[in-house]
């Protein structure tokens, strides 16, 4: 199913970020989507194995909360992606179909891996006062770690940016204006950044030499991670150069 802009009075109304509303009715797919990202976050519930039996035990469940609350806001943020994707541009085609299942399946697999890059991530911050759940035997798995995590992160960047690259072929289908289209192009380069900086952390990953006594050079395809933030800080700043240049930013 393709909606157009001409499809109803809800299409006509051009939302906040640029976009006309073409998916104000929620499909199927998109419904199981958000059930599936809802159910991946219980996932990774503070304590969802057992219920804290004492105040040490509540204090360690506690202490699990920053690595609880980064990884929450990382699977938000592909479900947001996924969200404004379909409001946007009301696809719901057999290829919108299988990129969307695609994602929920990475995302189920995502989690434990992104949880547990948190919770070393937090533990090694506070020297080890935020507790990780699990052990590291050596470097080597440290390293496997890293690589695990950006082949799932970089894989479901990809899934988004194909669902951009597949709304960018439809455009004249789905009555893209000009605004729109550059916003497209816009929306398309910024998933785009998440594989690219997945693969030179892996690329690190497999090729980093590890220097005794330099231990930045072990954490390096992790701390990568970071750059990729804060180009991402800078997207909607071109953002709004774009609604600016086409006369689309509220007064």
């Amino acid at each position: 199913m393709i909606r157009t802009r001409s499809g109803g009075a809800s299409a006509a109304v051009r939302h906040e970020d640029g976009f006309f509303q073409r998916g104000a009715e929620v499909t199927r797919i998109e419904a199981f989507v958000d059930a599936a990202f809802a159910f991946a976050i219980t996932l990774m519930v503070i304590s969802i194995d057992e219920i804290p039996d004492s105040i040490d035990a509540l204090k360690l469940a506690l202490k699990a909360i920053p690595s609880y609350a980064a990884s929450f806001l990382l699977i938000a943020l592909f479900w947001r992606g996924h969200a404004d994707w379909s409001r946007r541009y009301g696809l719901d085609d057999r290829r919108s179909q299988r990129l969307s299942l695609l994602l929920v399946f990475l995302v189920l697999i995502f989690i434990y891996p992104l949880r547990m890059v948190f919770d070393a991530l937090f533990s090694w911050v506070s020297s080890g006062w935020l507790p990780a759940r699990f052990a590291l035997s050596n470097l080597s798995d440290l390293r496997l770690m890293f690589a695990v995590f950006a082949l799932a992160f970089g894989s479901m960047g990809l899934v988004s940016c194909l669902l951009y690259v597949h709304a960018w072929r439809l455009r004249e289908r789905i009555g893209l204006d000009a605004l729109e289209r550059d916003l497209t192009r816009h929306a398309l380069l910024r998933w785009a950044v998440i594989p690219l900086f997945s693969l030179i952390s892996l690329a690190l990953t497999a090729w980093l030499p590890m220097i005794p006594g330099v231990p930045w050079t072990v954490a390096l395809p992790g701390c990568i991670f970071f750059g990729l933030h804060l180009v991402q800080l800078l997207m909607p700043l071109q953002h709004r150069r774009i609604l600016a240049r086409h006369g689309a930013l509220a007064p």
